[in-house]
């Protein structure tokens, strides 16, 4: 079935009218703060359900499930058309425009390696830089979406021993380190994301002052040698998938189900005073204070939202504490 050509060339009209004004306005946000990579589109006309991070001599994006069957190659072609759209609407070469399927499923799926060499720039956020790969996954490596909690762990990590667990490339790890952490450890079932951390870690020149290290373990495993071990963290970043079947781990992993074990697991590893930054983004997913008795939880879901993410449904955060220790400073700018 071949697609209806003038609802598909009307379709463009409206995501190439819908580009060019929204490039224009983050445009300048973006240079004003130092941000290069930004979320440009997001399904914002509802017949065009497609996902546009800008990357300048680039752009990744995914093509979400529509809620009715639509046959491959009728998609594939729309798809062709919306390609060239995108690259006509910001002046990028067609090659340079990276769009990927998206389905609404479970586990690790998202990070999961597609065919093909890999197209990779390094991307900036203030004075600091990531790797990015464009091509080879349907994730580039840097949520864009997750700025704002980068930059508020930075202010919180002075001085401080951070654990970052799941720590996918590391992008808080290397915030938490710039943002002068006393030691930093990585924890990630992947060795292949964790090898992308350290080299995160040492574009901005981290990994060489021996202030990090990297743990290519379960989480959950990581967590009890750390009990008996009796270690402990001043500060812990808590940003774990909703779901995960991996075959490295026992079981599964359900962040609906396993939350409250999975934080009072963390909670038992803070020093006196220490905090746990805690993400996660499950559909509707809200914690509920009263199921934790003793621990200060400050909702920061409708802070830690950077322009290009305004009027988006954003993932839950929270900062949780072992005890008050009075009013947390945040910047609302």
């Amino acid at each position: 079935m071949m697609p209806d050509s003038a609802k598909t060339a009307s379709q463009a009209l409206m995501l190439g009218s819908r580009l060019t004004k929204r490039l224009k306005h983050l445009k300048k946000w973006a240079r004003r703060v130092g941000v290069e990579a930004f979320r440009l589109y997001d399904r914002d006309i509802p017949e065009i359900p497609l996902a546009l991070d800008y990357y300048g001599s680039a752009v990744s994006g995914s093509l979400y499930k529509r809620p009715y069957q639509v046959e491959d190659e009728e998609e594939r072609l729309w798809l062709s058309v919306m390609s060239q759209t995108i690259a006509d609407a910001l002046t990028i070469p067609p090659e340079r425009i990276f769009l990927k399927t998206r389905e609404r499923q479970r586990g690790k799926a998202q990070y999961s390696k597609l065919p093909g060499q890999g197209v990779t720039l390094d991307t900036r956020e203030g004075d600091l830089v990531f790797r990015v790969n464009l091509s080879n996954y349907l994730d580039t490596g840097l949520f864009l979406d997750a700025r704002k909690a980068r930059a508020f762990v930075k202010t919180q990590a002075a001085g401080k021993r951070v654990l970052n667990l799941f720590c996918y490339t590391g992008a808080f790890s290397v915030y938490a380190a710039s943002g002068g952490a006393s030691t930093v450890d990585s924890v990630d079932l992947s060795k292949t994301y964790l090898d992308w951390a350290m080299l995160n870690l040492s574009l901005n020149g981290f990994e060489a002052r021996r202030l990090t290290s990297r743990h290519a373990m379960d989480v959950g495993r990581f967590l009890e040698e750390a009990r008996q071990r009796r270690l402990v963290w001043d500060l812990i970043v808590l940003d774990p998938p909703s779901f995960s079947n991996s075959k490295k781990m026992q079981g599964t992993f359900d962040i609906r189900r396993d939350h409250r074990a999975l934080i009072r697991q963390c909670i038992g590893l803070l020093a006196p005073g220490g905090s746990l930054f805690f993400s996660v983004n499950a559909r509707g997913f809200r914690l509920k204070p009263a199921e934790f008795y003793g621990l200060s939880i400050q909702d920061l879901s409708d802070i830690l939202i950077d322009e290009d993410f305004q009027g988006k449904k954003m993932p839950s955060r929270y900062l949780v504490k072992t005890q008050y220790a009075g009013k947390d400073t945040i910047d609302r700018s």
